[in-house]
């Protein structure tokens, strides 16, 4: 691989120092020398002092990572399979146990390489690229994860189409092939798993304890609203713990995976209801004909466009917050969540506090949640740790 020596602007130095991870065009003095994305890229100071040293490759944020912060270090089999057995190791409780058997085993740059995941699923394992720099390395990925684990197959996702979508094709790598569905368990709750289909494979691993919180606590005898529902994993979770749900989703084919979630877990889908429709417009419906829920559930796409509507976490998540207020009971309970990576948990509270304001209403926090234990955060960079959730209690 070709190596490029290339300069930080006066300004990011510091951040650099510190050790932040990703590497921002923006920072760079020339990033017209960025040609091939197997480029491996050494970052330094006006002054030639090394800085940091990673790869080159274009996502939706930044243009590569930095990898090694020792000038002396190589990107070669050893040093990615250090990485992968650290990670793995570290995950070795989740291994372990009885009740769940699907989680992440490497998450990016919180496990010290930005630009690729790998998700753990009864057996297989669903590596993610999110650029073609990353791919660049997949020989030596590969090599060591089939050094550290054993497995029944292996599948993969190439996220760098443009704006992140995944490559249109098989996922199949190595191994035997996944049954369809693959069936996982997460805390005694089963999901079918589709490890072939498209980038979304039919749960986000990153809610697991949101999910255990809300069946543990929060859901016996209660009505719950499931909104952007997708395969209906919090439907599954509320219903386990003894509520009867409604999941709102605009997708087509929610109907079908979300009847399919509920079959497996031995739930009868027709006590519970499973709605296609836009969410915005089930909103107005359901003021209009004074719908009210004990929890309504709120985990939409940080961007989501439909026919009548688009929405941008950033800016309409208090605006979703005050139809989600209209239509719960009083004492009962918002789960109210973003992934949205561009504002932090104190702004996401002001988003809920002012929609309570501006509703006339009141409400406490009775929870909070991040990400996981299994997806690994770095504290150089804050951005990583992009779940925000919040419990509020309606009153």
């Amino acid at each position: 691989m070709k190596e490029t020596i290339i300069g930080v602007k006066k300004e990011f130095v510091n951040k650099y120092k510190k050790g932040y991870p990703l590497i921002l065009e923006e920072a760079l003095e020339n990033p017209k020398v960025l040609k091939e994305e197997d480029q491996i890229i050494t970052l330094i100071d006006d002054k030639k002092v090394f800085l940091g040293k990673g790869y080159y490759g274009k996502q939706n944020k930044g243009c590569g990572w930095i990898l090694s912060n020792s000038k002396n270090s190589s990107l070669d089999y050893k040093f990615f399979y250090d990485k992968l057995r650290n990670a793995f190791s570290k995950r070795m409780k989740f291994y372990h146990s009885k009740d769940t058997n699907t989680f992440r085993v490497f998450n990016g740059e919180g496990d010290g390489i930005g630009g690729l995941t790998i998700d753990y699923f009864n057996e297989y394992y669903l590596i993610t690229w999110y650029s073609k720099g990353i791919y660049e390395f997949k020989e030596n990925i590969i090599k060591a994860i089939k050094s550290l684990v054993s497995f029944d197959g292996i599948y993969e996702k190439k996220r760098f189409e443009e704006n992140g979508m995944v490559v249109d094709e098989d996922s199949y790598m190595c191994g035997k092939k996944a049954p369809e569905p693959l069936i996982v368990k997460e805390n005694g709750v089963n999901f079918a798993i589709y490890l072939n289909d498209g980038a979304m494979v039919g749960v986000f691993l990153d809610q697991k304890e949101v999910r255990k919180s809300i069946r543990d606590k929060y859901s016996r005898g209660k009505r719950v609203l499931n909104t952007f529902s997708y395969t209906g994993a919090f439907s599954m979770a509320t219903a386990k713990g003894g509520a009867i749900t409604t999941s709102v989703d605009l997708a087509s084919r929610s109907l079908e995976k979300t009847t399919e979630n509920f079959k497996i877990n031995n739930i009868d889908p027709t006590k519970h209801e499973i709605i296609v429709e836009d969410v915005f417009l089930y909103f107005k419906r359901a003021k209009k004909e004074e719908l009210k829920f004990d929890m309504v559930i709120l985990d939409p796409p940080s961007f989501a466009t439909s026919k009548e509507n688009r929405f941008s976490a950033a800016k309409d998540y208090k605006d979703l917050m005050k139809s989600a207020i209209d239509i719960t009971e009083d004492e009962g309970i918002i789960i109210a969540s973003t992934n949205c990576a561009t504002f932090n948990m104190t702004r996401f509270k002001k988003f809920i506090d002012d929609a309570f304001k501006e509703s006339h209403k009141n409400y406490q926090i009775l929870e909070e949640h991040s990400l996981p234990g299994d997806f690994a955060v770095t504290e150089k960079f804050p951005e990583g740790n992009y779940l925000k959730v919040v419990f509020v209690s309606v009153y």
